[in-house]
Parts: structure tokens; C-alpha cells; sequence
């Protein structure tokens, strides 16, 4: 049976050390700088320059970002989700992990499952600067999460720039699951196939659409039995190899757009269907896109309850 510890150690750590740096987030998920005078949240946000070194700065602002993993983990585990460490059979402190609700998924009705993209967020996040600057709504998965409940879907979310951990004095990837795309035919393959679900659907952002569509090569006749619905948000991905047809008829890709939420991009033939995300910028896209991405899954979802 897979470890589901959670621990919570890391999180205080992380966010004593947001204190430290002089910052809390405030009761409504945005990151205040802490007011001298009483020790909580004030009014004033997150602020990059903090001398006139540029590069004092970044590191003040990494330093900072380093913080978000846990207290975003920690706000999974209040809503209910678990993490799986990965891969199987693994010291936990020499493995990744993905989240899910239930803990064990098996034979799910509905399965949500939350691909982000490349770079430095991990599990739970969609865009880390949107964290910072805006709120924890805006920069990560929870409220995807809570829509999925509300919906009666199980969610899985996973881990893709988790590929590393320090032990013997190093760096050291994590055997079985060292890159991205390893990290989601792992999942897919021990955890996802196994749970055996009736229908499963996608949100997955920037090169998490790339992973997606590698999936959809690997696991071709899975997907086309069960995955009723692929929303993309403003993806990364080659060119669709194969399976063409039913790819274009389960997936749409919300795009950066000066156009309103929903309104069709012009898209070349085969490929996949644009539609605008209702923001000019690429990391806002899963945050202003939410309904709609809902409003389209829960059609697919209409559609495929129908035909059976």
C-alpha cells in the first residue's frame, strides 16, 4: 500500500519563513507585508524591489517563492487531499508524490485530474507569480479543486517538476520518475489505469497539455474509452501524431486573447480548438477560464452520460 503521510513540520517551517522575510498571507489568500505594529497582515503587498541591487532582488524574490510549495500543499491537505508518494516502494523522503482525493482512488464516477506546466511550481500550483502578486485563488488549483467536488468529481493532481531530493550529501533525481514525462506515465500507468474510473477528465496548463498529449499516444485506448474531456489552457504541444479525430473531439485549448471568455480563435484544420481564455497573458489563462473550462467538461459529460 502506498505511503499517505502527511507532514506538517514543512509547512510551519515555510510559513515562519515567509514571516521572516516580513510577509503572511491574510485571510483571504493574499500575501500582505506583516504590520510592525501588530504582527499580522497590513495592507501592503508583495513588493519586488526591496534595493537597488537587481540581482538582491531576484534572490530575495526566489528566497520568498521557495516558501509557496508547502503552504500550497498544506492548503490540499485542508480540502481533503492526500498525497501518494511515488514512485512505489520508495523511502518517502527519496520520492515524489502526487495528490488525490480519496487517498486511494477505485472506480471514481468522475476523475478530475489537474496537469500544471513546466518550471518551478509543483503540485497544486498554476502559476506561482500569480500567487504572489494576486492571491492563492489566482495562482493555484484550489479552486478548480473545490469545483470538482461541488461537481462529485475525485480529483488527482499532479507533481511534474518534483524530480529531485537531497540525500549522500546531493542532489539526486528520483528513479522511475526523473522527468515530466516519466512522472505522468508513472502516475497514469500504477495509479490512474489501476483505480479503474468510469470517465476522466483533463485541465491541464502550458506544457502540461505537451504531457497530456504524450499520455494520450501512450495510453491510446484508455483515453478514448475514458477520457470524455481535455481542456488546455493556452498549452504547449507538438503536433498531433495520431488519433487526430478523437483528439479534436474531446479537447479545447483556452488561449491568451484580447477577445471575450469563450469566443472562438481562428485555429487551422486538425487542429486542436481554440477558444479565447479572456486574458492577454499566459499565466492568468486557468484562473480566468475556470467557468468555462467547467461549463465545457460538464458538457462532454452530458454528452458521453447520453450515448450510454
Amino acid at each position: 500500500m502506498p505511503d499517505t503521510n502527511l507532514p506538517t513540520a514543512n509547512c510551519e517551517e515555510a510559513i515562519t519563513k515567509l514571516r521572516n522575510f516580513g510577509y503572511a498571507f491574510d485571510d483571504t489568500g493574499v500575501l500582505r507585508k506583516i504590520d510592525p505594529a501588530t504582527g499580522e497582515p497590513g495592507n501592503d503587498q508583495f513588493s519586488y524591489n526591496v534595493s537597488n541591487d537587481a540581482t538582491e532582488n531576484e534572490k530575495h524574490y526566489q528566497k520568498l517563492a521557495d516558501q509557496i510549495p508547502e503552504i500550497v500543499y498544506a492548503l490540499l491537505e485542508k480540502e481533503g487531499l492526500r498525497r501518494t508518494y511515488i514512485p512505489f516502494g520508495q523511502p518517502p523522503e527519496q520520492s515524489s508524490f502526487i495528490y488525490s482525493l480519496p487517498a486511494k482512488l477505485s472506480k471514481s464516477k468522475k476523475l478530475l485530474v489537474l496537469i500544471h506546466g513546466s518550471g518551478q511550481v509543483k503540485a497544486g500550483q498554476w502559476a506561482r507569480s500569480l500567487i504572489i502578486n494576486n492571491s492563492l485563488d489566482h495562482g493555484t488549483q484550489l479552486p478548480y479543486v473545490r469545483q470538482a467536488r461541488k461537481l462529485g468529481y475525485d480529483v488527482l493532481i499532479t507533481n511534474t517538476n518534483d524530480l529531485k531530493r537531497f540525500f549522500d550529501g546531493k542532489d539526486n533525481p528520483i528513479k522511475g520518475v526523473e522527468t515530466p514525462t516519466q512522472h505522468t506515465k508513472y502516475v497514469w500507468k500504477n495509479i490512474v489505469i489501476p483505480s479503474n474510473p468510469e470517465s476522466v477528465a483533463i485541465v491541464a496548463h502550458s506544457y502540461g497539455g505537451f504531457l497530456t498529449m504524450d499520455l494520450a499516444e501512450q495510453f491510446v485506448d484508455f483515453f478514448k474509452e475514458k477520457v470524455f474531456a481535455i481542456a488546455l489552457t493556452d498549452a504547449v504541444m507538438g503536433t498531433i501524431q495520431s488519433n487526430k479525430e478523437y483528439i479534436s473531439e474531446v479537447a479545447c485549448d483556452w488561449v491568451t486573447s484580447k477577445t471575450p471568455l469563450g469566443t472562438a480563435v481562428l485555429t487551422t484544420k486538425g487542429s486542436i480548438r481554440k477558444i479565447s481564455a479572456g486574458h492577454t497573458k499566459h499565466e492568468w489563462t486557468s484562473y480566468s477560464a475556470i467557468d468555462s473550462i467547467f461549463k465545457y467538461i460538464e458538457n462532454k459529460y452530458e454528452k458521453r452520460s447520453n450515448k450510454k
